[in-house]
């Protein structure tokens, strides 16, 4: 018994950290797999599923937040930068000539600014210009 014990808190553990990695790599992405690594880890298929929801809202916008922030940008009515590659979670925009907005805190506390690209609204790393979701 102690032996299960042992190797369930190893493996939690191990879970734990990934989770972490995983988020401070890839943001939404990152958390909603760490998420699941975690949420397998506590409670089997069910707990991984639950966990990849939770873990992917982390830092961005929540599913049912999502409407009322496309509505909130696009009142703004800021232009919309022009980019030659594909708007995906991951992308790299360019350091120049794209402008980033903090998001308000009704929408959640988050590290992370919102900008328009090819009129899609996106969540992107200040630090990075990844792309961190894309808010459709």
């Amino acid at each position: 018994m102690l032996k299960r014990i042992l190797i369930t808190g190893a493996l939690l553990a191990s879970a734990l950290s990934m989770s972490t990695m995983a988020l401070a790599q890839s943001g939404v992405a990152g958390g909603a797999v760490g998420g699941a690594i975690v949420g397998g880890a506590v409670g089997g298929p069910v707990g991984a599923a639950v966990g990849a929801a939770a873990g992917a809202t982390a830092g961005g916008i929540a599913e049912d937040a999502r409407p009322r922030f496309r509505s909130y940008v696009v009142e703004r009515k800021h232009p919309s930068y022009r980019y030659q590659n594909e708007v995906r979670v991951g992308a790299e925009l360019p350091s120049n000539g794209v402008t980033y907005y903090e998001v308000p805190s009704d929408y959640g506390t988050t590290q992370y600014r919102y900008t328009v690209v090819n009129d899609r609204t996106v969540l992107v790393d200040p630090g990075t210009h990844r792309i961190v979701q894309v808010i459709d």
